[in-house]
């Protein structure tokens, strides 16, 4: 058994063992999820919602890294990134127009690059 720690900045056990179809985890936003509460795999528009349902889902085994990159066409890369980003900065740094204010794992302060232009 391991310690993990979640996005939401809890700790629990990880057995190693995956999470079986019909198993249920706590969601990014605290509501029990499922498989079936994944985003669909056309998704288009990857709102942090959705974005951290996916972080969420493979963190607990509802789905595999490898699952998630087919199903959504994702590189390892950009699933890292968003999963870096929760732990950074938690769910609101999956914001798309916010990416650029998390750039180098520091939170830039807006007001002074609006100021400036």
């Amino acid at each position: 058994m391991t310690l993990i720690e979640h996005a939401s900045g809890d700790r629990g056990l990880e057995t190693g063992q995956d999470a079986s179809v019909g198993s249920t985890v706590v969601g990014p936003e605290g509501h029990p999820m499922t498989e079936n509460d994944l985003p669909p795999p056309n998704t288009k528009r990857w709102v942090m919602r959705r974005k951290a349902e996916v972080v969420t889902g493979v963190r607990s085994g509802l789905i595999s890294l490898e699952e998630a990159c087919r199903r959504y066409t994702l590189s390892v890369e950009e699933f890292l990134s968003w999963q870096r980003l929760i732990d950074s900065h938690g769910m609101r740094g999956l914001r798309a127009t916010r990416l650029q204010d998390y750039r180098d794992g520091q939170l830039h302060d807006r007001s002074r690059v609006d100021a400036a232009e």
